[in-house]
């Protein structure tokens, strides 16, 4: 192992986070009122100092459900690790441990995070109805049904492609497929949890990176879409369907339009695939600066905070968490939890922290 990949697991947790966190006081507004309230460019940096959903930020920038099930991804990946058990059972039960810190309720069943006791994890920051209706299924035995193709699913996934990534703990394909899982947990339309399965993949080729470039992020796009033929190949209309948004993104990316004209004829965010190609354009064309990124990708009139999380995960796989400005570092919300977790990712084991 080697500290530049641990610097790069650094970088997608907190990069996701922060993005998360600059999208998530501007999600449910258009874009005409978004440059109002914040000026041409929109909002550039983390919002600190208001109420938002009733809850005080007392000076940090507050992160969505997004975040907080992200952290239960890492969490249950590396119960699942320790226990020596499937991981995607270990995950399916962090989401019913994160369920319940939403809707308030304990179970002695259910209590193998150590983060389900962090205050800032146990208030509900608009969790997705999918999320919490399958889940709740889950939780009740039930089989959840749904045709839901939601973001929900791809906006969690990547500490499990950071954690494949170290030593090949996990060849890429698995780690795809695992992804996919997880997110088909809550989501059952092919592409709620396909586009998982492609951010796995391309987080995983540029976390192990020496050098990623635009060029070679473009070449991973690629990579990933040929390894979606192999896994998903009786869902095949659907993996063509991610291919083509996918090449739209990458060709959007090279032409002189402005950001939000880019974006709107991509979509909005709100289902995965457009979630994830939003986030794929915003890191090609702004590939060398991490802040023009996340501005672009919140800065719109869909889905802020998760585009802005699934790009942050993916360009700061690619830069690392040293690149990432410091100003974004110091006003985000659990920060040294989420560090933590990123280097428990790294060494492969849960370890919990008294804060």
């Amino acid at each position: 192992m080697n500290n530049a990949l641990q610097d790069r697991i650094r970088g997608s947790l907190i990069g996701g986070a922060i993005g998360d966190a600059l999208g998530y006081p501007v999600e449910f507004f258009g874009s005409k009122y978004i440059q109002a309230k914040y000026g041409e460019r929109g909002i550039t940096r983390l919002e600190t100092e208001k109420y938002f959903w009733n809850e005080e930020r007392e000076g940090k920038a507050v992160v969505s459900d997004d975040t907080q099930m992200t952290l239960f991804t890492a969490n249950g990946l590396l119960n699942a690790k320790k226990q020596n058990v499937d991981m995607a059972y270990g995950i399916c039960r962090a989401y019913i441990e994160w369920y319940l810190t939403q809707v308030g309720e304990k179970s002695s069943k259910f209590n193998d995070c150590w983060i389900s006791s962090i205050p800032e994890l146990n208030v509900r920051r608009a969790p997705g109805n999918t999320c919490m209706s399958s889940l709740c299924d889950i939780y009740n035995g039930k089989k959840p049904i749904n045709n839901s193709k939601g973001c929900g699913g791809v906006m969690r996934v990547a500490p499990i492609p950071l954690y494949a990534a170290i030593d090949s703990r996990m060849d890429v394909e698995k780690a795809a497929r695992l992804a996919a899982d997880a997110a088909e947990m809550t989501h059952q339309h092919p592409l709620g949890y396909i586009p998982a399965a492609l951010m796995a993949h391309i987080i995983y080729r540029l976390a192990q990176d020496e050098q990623p470039t635009q060029s070679s992020m473009k070449q991973y796009i690629v990579e990933g879409i040929r390894v979606l033929e192999n896994l998903f190949f009786e869902n095949l209309n659907d993996v063509q369907e991610m291919q083509s948004l996918a090449e739209k993104a990458i060709d959007c990316s090279e032409n002189d339009k402005p950001d939000l004209e880019n974006i709107m004829s991509l979509g909005e965010g709100w289902v995965g695939d457009e979630a994830l190609v939003i986030a794929l354009y915003c890191c090609l064309r702004h590939f060398d600066c991490f802040e023009d990124a996340l501005i672009a990708a919140v800065n719109h009139s869909g889905d802020s905070d998760s585009t802005g999380a699934v790009t942050g995960n993916i360009l700061g796989a690619a830069v690392g968490y040293d690149a990432i400005p410091q100003y974004y570092k110091d006003d985000l919300e659990m920060h040294d939890l989420i560090l933590h977790m990123a280097d428990d990712l790294y060494r492969g084991e849960v370890t919990k922290i008294y804060i």
